[in-house]
């Protein structure tokens, strides 16, 4: 019956934004001048011209994903952290469901990938 999930985030500076999430690897597709949608694989979601501090720097997203220290190495070497301020992949977590790390995007979002046991 369901097709999909689709958050709406928002973006600190659009363009800036725009640019990461291809750098990361995802196809856009614009919208409207103001909202473009992200795709990988089967996910995705759209970015919105938007920000609201309180709102954007709540924002959470989970990822799971098949081998957790391949895809941090794969992020690591990218090296997003040295093209975009207040980019950060952070080191793995290991906790007693599973194990991640994180990576916060250029507005503040902050993506878990992760693993569950």
């Amino acid at each position: 019956m369901y097709k999909s999930i689709r958050a709406f985030i928002g973006a600190k500076e659009y363009e800036t934004s725009r640019s990461f999430y291809r750098d990361l690897g995802f196809k856009e597709t614009p919208i409207s001048p103001t909202m473009a949608y992200f795709q990988k694989e089967n996910l995705g979601f759209y970015l919105q011209d938007y920000y609201s501090k309180e709102w954007v720097e709540n924002t959470m997203i989970f990822v799971e994903v098949d081998h957790v220290e391949d895809y941090r190495e794969e992020l690591l070497s990218l090296e997003l952290d040295k093209k975009y301020k207040g980019v950060k992949v952070t080191a793995i977590v290991y906790n007693e469901w599973g194990k991640e790390f994180f990576l916060y995007d250029p507005s503040g979002i902050l993506w878990h990938f992760g693993l569950f046991y």
